[in-house]
């Protein structure tokens, strides 16, 4: 990377704490909302409660993300599929964890900023004479806030991306001072450092292992830490966590003491909602205003990260063949700036349903956090490959597995009480996607069975006379074909097929471009193969999965080196105007598949490749997928016969 991230300064430390804490950041907002809900308030629940938060902050993201999976940094790059992209040369089959969790994190996304936004709107109702305000104008309220967000994202976030990193030390100091504050409501609430209370609520406190599914709340952006690393460099985020997380855990002790303090004996019931926040309550009268303006600025934050690090996501799995080709926009220069109008669509009409259906945050805590477990768990699996990869002793592999499959097995079981109470959302919308990448891939696989490779040296003649044939009418001057052949000295008989066959294609040059993606993320160079120079050229350009395919102008460049060291003539040879010194056209032949009906498939097999043909008539386009220009590229379409009918019945009648 063209910048040292790694290395700790005070102004990576002020990114780190703008872009990666957004998420875990803001879950104090809601997190004792979810545990106290139902309960009567006693020590054994709000000290078992914390001692869970502390150990679970701890183990999960400071041990798990914090110390050990940023170690899998993929060139300075984080995330399931920088993660994924390390270790899928591995086993094949592991391409099914890194789908449910990348799957798994984007459904998870859509409840993200409805929940932080919510619940930091509703602390309206903590301001004296505000107390009544409807259920109705804080939709309302955080529906216009998400609608802004949203319209925003287009412009990109270089500018207001700049004021992230003051917003959240302002954010994370408040929460250390409030916590500091309150803790002496309640001197006992120290007591809950000890691991012994978290395991005493989990198996004394009538149904206390269920209290997991909102106790996991603390740490569903540990995930996204992980993903948006990249920014800022793992040093910097390690340095800056130990002041995140103090912060964080001195406001649960304050949360705890003040609940202790004044709500001892207390059964929290729905009825009471709107009258108790622990979190808004915290605060003095005079500072509730400042205080909900800020929150609300750190859950807006928060939901920017979420939709960054959606567009990133979706990105990285469209170069590595797990999505669709869609249209991707770049606002500002910034590396990593990246815009996609229709996962933007996508989470906005989520973020908004999410909003209309539940509209309480109290309603959204319920569904919160069951999909982003099996990311998870998906992650543990792929990091343990990861460190089979770097011959890390058998023993730490198989420990590693056993406490973090046990853990997140735990989370899991205890979300799954969150199913009939909106958690289905979640798991609905996680599903679908899953399942466009799982067709997308399957697809992929199906077609690759059948697509026929030839040696290229057995037409090398037959494609020199008919360069050299003026009898033939000339197709281009340049003739560029987008080919996936991996080895330089094959090609698609498909290609093969258009060039001579189909309806022979004159031109003075052919060039066979192939595009290999990369497992590491900002690799960008090409290599030049002259086959035949002057007749037949390949080019292979060799890009990191997060790198823009815009091969139209990509091709360009290699066109004008060749020039440059006299490595190729691109001067028209057209009869009439060899003369002229005109520069020659170049014309892009793109191959696009269409399902024959003449195929055989196994019925799992032919729902795949129908809805595949599905996805791929609503998604980008092939030319527009590599950045061609579509006025210089003819598609040329073809049957895909995957498995061809061969048992026909048919009788000759014969006539006297």
């Amino acid at each position: 990377m063209s910048r040292n991230i790694n290395k700790v300064t005070a102004g990576g430390l002020l990114i780190a704490l703008g872009i990666i804490y957004g998420d875990i950041g803001t879950s104090p907002l809601y997190v004792f909302n979810a545990i106290i809900d139902d309960h009567i308030i006693n020590q054994q629940l709000i000290l078992g409660s914390l001692s869970c938060i502390i150990w679970t902050l701890t183990l999960q993201t400071t041990l798990k993300y914090v110390i050990l999976t940023l170690k899998a940094d993929n060139n300075g790059e984080g995330g399931i599929f920088s993660l994924y992209a390390l270790v899928r040369r591995r086993k094949k089959w592991l391409v099914m964890p890194a789908t449910l969790g990348g799957a798994s994190l984007l459904a998870d996304g859509i409840i993200t900023p409805p929940v932080s936004v919510t619940s930091a709107v509703e602390g309206l109702r903590q301001i004296p004479g505000w107390e009544s305000i409807s259920t109705t104008l804080i939709v309302i309220i955080v529906l216009a806030i998400l609608s802004l967000l949203f319209f925003m994202q287009q412009f990109g976030t270089l500018t207001i991306g700049k004021m992230f990193g003051p917003i959240m030390l302002v954010w994370f100091t408040m929460l250390a001072i409030l916590g500091v504050y309150h803790i002496s409501d309640d001197f006992a609430i120290l007591k809950a450092l000890s691991p012994h209370y978290a395991i005493k609520l989990l198996t004394v406190y009538p149904g206390g292992f269920w209290i997991l599914g909102a106790v996991f709340l603390c740490t569903t952006g540990a995930e996204a830490l992980y993903s948006d690393m990249g920014h800022c460099g793992k040093s910097n985020i390690r340095v800056s966590w130990i002041f995140v997380k103090s912060a964080l855990i001195l406001n649960y002790f304050g949360q705890g003491a003040w609940l202790l303090h004044n709500y001892t004996g207390v059964r929290m019931s729905d009825n009471m909602e709107g009258d108790i926040n622990p979190f808004f309550d915290l605060m003095p009268q005079w500072f509730l205003l400042p205080g909900i303006a800020i929150a609300t600025a750190a859950a807006i934050i928060a939901s920017q990260a979420l939709i960054s690090g959606s567009f990133t996501l979706i990105s990285e799995a469209m170069r590595l063949n797990l999505w669709p080709k869609m249209k991707i926009n770049y606002p500002t220069e910034e590396k990593g700036q990246l815009y996609i109008p229709g996962i933007s669509l996508l989470l906005f009409i989520g973020c908004v349903a999410i909003t209309l259906y539940f509209k309480k945050s109290s309603n959204m805590e319920a569904a919160y956090g069951l999909a982003i477990t099996l990311c998870m768990i998906s992650t543990s699996i792929l990091f343990a490959n990861y460190l089979i990869s770097k011959r890390t002793a058998p023993a730490w592999i198989y420990l590693y597995l056993v406490v973090y499959l046990t853990i997140e097995t735990s989370y899991l079981v205890a979300n799954l009480k969150k199913f009939p109470h909106g958690g289905f959302v979640t798991l609905i919308v996680g599903g679908a996607l899953f399942g466009v990448m799982y067709v997308w891939y399957r697809s992929r696989k199906i077609k690759n069975r059948y697509i026929e490779f030839v040696r290229l040296q057995h037409y090398i003649s037959q494609i020199q006379e008919l360069s050299s044939d003026r009898t033939i009418p000339k197709h281009a001057t340049h003739l560029v074909y987008m080919t996936s052949a991996s080895n330089p000295k094959e090609i698609e008989h498909k290609i093969i097929y258009s060039i001579l066959n189909r309806k022979p294609k004159r031109a003075d040059i052919y060039w066979f471009v192939h595009v290999d993606v990369l497992d590491d993320p900002y690799t960008s160079e090409y290599n030049v193969d002259h086959i035949i120079p002057n007749d037949i050229i390949r080019v292979e350009f060799r890009l990191g999965f997060r790198v823009a395919q815009r091969i139209n102008l990509m091709f360009r460049n290699v066109v004008a080196d060749l020039m440059l060291n006299k490595e190729v003539r691109i001067k028209s040879k057209y009869e009439i105007i060899e003369e002229s010194n005109v520069t020659g056209d170049f014309q892009f032949i793109v191959m696009e598949k269409f399902l024959s009906q003449d195929n055989e498939l196994p019925f799992i097999e032919k729902l795949i490749m129908r809805l595949y043909f599905w996805i791929k008539d609503i998604s980008l386009t092939e030319e527009r997928g590599f950045g061609l220009d579509p006025s210089t590229v003819t598609v040329e379409k073809f049957p895909l016969i995957v498995a061809p009918v061969s048992n026909i019945k048919l009788k000759r009648i014969l006539t006297d």
